[in-house]
């Protein structure tokens, strides 16, 4: 919490940007501050893809994971991907709760 404010970390493929910018959108207006990605390499942000780059950006999004109170996992049709796996699996490690756009 940053005063009263939870603070929530969105994790989910990159392929579901609108999906993204709408959970953003609709916490935020609930009263919680949200931590997003900063680039959508599966919606067009090539430079994603450059040497090292994603590495980086995995690295980061576990520190936002650390300064978070929870995690919302944008899961469109009940997908998972390898990376949101992996961060489901940190958040979990770290006593972090899990909330889900569609149950799982």
């Amino acid at each position: 919490m940053v005063g009263k404010f939870k603070v929530i970390t969105l994790c989910g493929s990159t392929r579901f940007k609108d999906d993204f910018l709408e959970a953003q959108k609709r916490l935020t207006l609930e009263g919680n501050i949200v931590i997003s990605v900063g680039l959508f390499g599966h919606s067009g942000d090539e430079e994603v893809w450059t040497p090292g780059t994603k590495e980086m950006l995995d690295n980061m999004h576990k520190r936002k994971i650390d300064m978070a109170d929870a995690i919302y996992v944008i899961n469109v049709g009940g997908y998972i991907g390898e990376s949101t796996r992996s961060e489901i699996e940190y958040a979990t490690k770290q006593g972090k709760t899990v909330m889900y756009l569609e149950k799982p």
